[in-house]
């Protein structure tokens, strides 16, 4: 398949568009659903959002686990590749700022205990403040 340079390189922005929203929805929405708790706020009871963020959050864990890279950052270094963006001066202001966001120069092992602490957190947070029950009228 030939992408035109151009073209991979706005999707390489797009594809870590998406990473930076994955990222916040995993991280915001626990940080929403203990202070929503806290404040006894009935939506963050709300099953679908809260099995959404619990199964976002295990697959990270999952992927993590299993030694699995990323696919949205694979998908990502590809499009780079094919848009000649091998080293970060190459890509556009955007892309640099949200990869510095969501990407440190840490150790592999450091992010693997990250994510499954992560996910252990979350299920935690899933079992103690447990999704709510639709009332029946």
């Amino acid at each position: 398949m030939n992408i035109p340079p151009v073209v991979a390189a706005y999707a390489a922005d797009l594809i870590v568009f998406i990473h930076l929203l994955y990222v916040l929805f995993a991280v915001g929405g626990e940080i929403v659903i203990v202070i929503g708790a806290i404040a006894r706020r009935r939506w963050v009871r709300n099953r679908l959002f809260r099995f959404l963020h619990l199964g976002a959050v295990l697959l990270v864990a999952a992927e993590s686990f299993a030694g699995i890279t990323c696919p949205l950052t694979e998908w990502e270094y590809r499009l780079r590749i094919i848009a000649g963006q091998r080293a970060e001066g190459d890509i556009t202001f955007i892309g640099r700022l949200i990869r510095s966001i969501i990407f440190y120069d840490f150790p592999p092992l450091f992010f693997s205990l990250l994510y499954i602490g992560f996910g252990l957190l979350v299920l935690s947070t899933f079992i103690l403040i447990p999704p709510g029950h639709k009332k029946h009228r």
